[in-house]
Order: C-alpha cells, then sequence, then structure tokens
C-alpha cells in the first residue's frame, strides 16, 4: 500500500483576516482550542489546532477534528465591544452560526440553513450537519469554539449525519481561505448593528416557522411550532398550552414534528 499523503498544516500566513484579530495562531495538537483559549482570552485571540484530543460540542458531545481537512478554531470576543454592540449574550452563539454560514457561501458557494440554536446544516445534502458551535463564557468575554468540515472525504466522515464542504459536492475551497471569511463575517456581525445580526440568523433559520418537537433534560417533549427567537436566544414554542421560551442548555434534542 502506499503511503498515505503528508498531512499540509494550516498556514496563517494565507488566511486573508485582519483587525480586529489577532495572529492566527496554528497547533499541531491540543486537548481543546476552546481550553487554549480560556486559559489566556486575550481580546480578539484565534486559536486553531490541526487535532483536538478531547473537543467537545454542547451538551458535551464529543467533536472530531480530521487533520489537514476540517477546521477547529476558538476565539476571544471581548465584553467591551459586545456591550457597545448591544448584541445580547445569549445571541453570541446564534451569530457564530450566520458566520459560519456567511463563509461557506463567500468561499464554496455552498447553501446552509441553521437549526437552532446554531448547527449547520446542508439541504442539498439532506439536511446533514457540516458545523457546529460551542460558547464559553469567562471573565473577559466569550470564547467561541467552531468546527467545520471542509475538504473531508464522505469515507472519512465521523458520522453518517455529518457532511463537508467537499463531500456536499462544493468548492474546490482552502481551509485558509474558510478561515478568513468566517473570522471577518464574525467580526461584521459583533461589531455591527445587533438587531441586523438578529435578521440576519432569522434568514437563515430552518427552524423558526417549523413545527419542532423537543426534548428536554427530563425527558419530556414539547410538541408546537417554532415562532422565534427570544432577546436571551431562547427558541419560542407555540404549544397549546401556550408560548414556552426554551433555552439551549436544556435542550437535548429538537427535531421536525412528526404529528
Amino acid at each position: 500500500m502506499p503511503p498515505s499523503s503528508p498531512v499540509r498544516s494550516l498556514d496563517p500566513r494565507q488566511v486573508p483576516v485582519g483587525p480586529p484579530w489577532g495572529v492566527v495562531e496554528v497547533w499541531p495538537s491540543l486537548p481543546s482550542t476552546n481550553i487554549t483559549c480560556a486559559h489566556d482570552p486575550r481580546p480578539w485571540r484565534v486559536v486553531t489546532a490541526e487535532e483536538q484530543t478531547a473537543g467537545r460540542g454542547r451538551l458535551d458531545r464529543s467533536w472530531t477534528t480530521i487533520p489537514g481537512s476540517s477546521l477547529a478554531v476558538s476565539v476571544l470576543l471581548p465584553h467591551e465591544e459586545l456591550a457597545a454592540s448591544g448584541l445580547p449574550l445569549g445571541w453570541v452563539p446564534l451569530v457564530a452560526g450566520v458566520a459560519v454560514c456567511r463563509a461557506v457561501a463567500d468561499t464554496a458557494g455552498l447553501a446552509t440553513a441553521l437549526k437552532w440554536p446554531n448547527d449547520v446544516l446542508v439541504p442539498c445534502a439532506g439536511d446533514r450537519k457540516l458545523a457546529g458551535i460551542l460558547c464559553q463564557w469567562v471573565s473577559e468575554g466569550v470564547v467561541v469554539g467552531m468546527g467545520v468540515n471542509v475538504n473531508t472525504p464522505e469515507a472519512e466522515l465521523p458520522l453518517e449525519s455529518a457532511t463537508s464542504v467537499r463531500a456536499a459536492g462544493a468548492g474546490p475551497v482552502t481551509r485558509e481561505a474558510v478561515l478568513g471569511a468566517y473570522l471577518n463575517a464574525l467580526a461584521a456581525l459583533v461589531l455591527g448593528a445587533a438587531a441586523a445580526a438578529r435578521t440576519a440568523y432569522a434568514d437563515l433559520s430552518a427552524t423558526i416557522g417549523a413545527e419542532v418537537e423537543v426534548t428536554q433534560g427530563a425527558g419530556a417533549a414539547v410538541r408546537g411550532r417554532a415562532s422565534g427567537v427570544d432577546p436571551d436566544g431562547r427558541l419560542i414554542v407555540e404549544t397549546d398550552k401556550g408560548a414556552l421560551a426554551l433555552a439551549a442548555g436544556d435542550v437535548i434534542h429538537l427535531r421536525a414534528s412528526r404529528s
């Protein structure tokens, strides 16, 4: 069997990004980019890793990073800038999802949608998951962790429910281009008008307006129509018993209702 091709590391010099972001750090391996960023939360810090040995997503679910073909990045958004923009902290994870959607659209022409709170899905690939986001609040601001499958071949994807830019038939695109577009979009959304960011999320949402079934931590299922997202980032579900505001941390599963 011929030897496998060497993994090409992310080249920070090829990432098209500038202020307010700091230098793009590229680590060969880390337990978690979020942990590293949170340990030294400098404003606008950017931490990437070719491999994560303990990467996690929402609800402590594992997140696999494929070296050389996927992208794992964590950044620090300072409290001062978030406060100045008027963007509520509960909306930061949602806005990060918008930034991912814009990045893959701009660099690869791939249309995506957002499943609340911030799963990035590819409709043309059967709503498979392209990217996920995990935020961590620290005293200096918000650490936003993002993982996206860029050039991962379909056979190497960790789950059947996952996809990549390449597997969805888009591209070709470099990880450097996707990272730069993501960082630029995220900064523009965070530093811009909060109302515009909320509108951008609603325009990309596959959840708002849909009939949904939500499983909460206690195992109880809630069924109803997702009518919107409140100022704290909670999903509003209109049920037979009235409107409920559901926080992402209390939701185990959200799916389209079969009824």
